[in-house]
């Protein structure tokens, strides 16, 4: 069998040569992008490591805020209820005060009417 080239004629024997390049060329091909994905592959698997290691780290890093904050927290708000409590006691003070600043404004109209 014969197959007509561009330039000539193909014998079977070429064409079994040429098939076996090609088979050559295509399993070298083969192995070496199966190496190129083995590659990615590895490629992937020390990103995905970093990247939970990093994940690891920051959660570390948020408990450890969470510890030193909580207690600051905690201060600021009984500081807070303490200068809540202190401003209730001063307002009923001072309305205390107020009220016996109007008895003592009647008193005096009272006496100063009177005379």
């Amino acid at each position: 069998m014969y197959i007509k080239k561009k330039y000539g004629i193909i014998s079977n024997g070429e064409v079994s040569v040429l098939e076996d390049k090609l088979f050559d060329l295509m399993s070298k091909m083969y192995a070496d992008l199966k190496n190129e994905i083995k590659n990615v592959g590895d490629k992937v698997d020390k990103v995905e490591k970093a990247l939970r290691e990093e994940i690891r780290t920051v959660g570390n890093q948020v408990t450890k805020l969470e510890n030193d904050l909580a207690p600051k927290v905690e201060a600021a708000l009984d500081g807070y209820t303490v200068v809540y409590e202190k401003l209730t006691t001063l307002e009923e003070k001072v309305d205390d005060i107020s009220s016996k600043v109007d008895n003592q404004e009647i008193e005096l109209r009272v006496v100063k009417g009177g005379k």
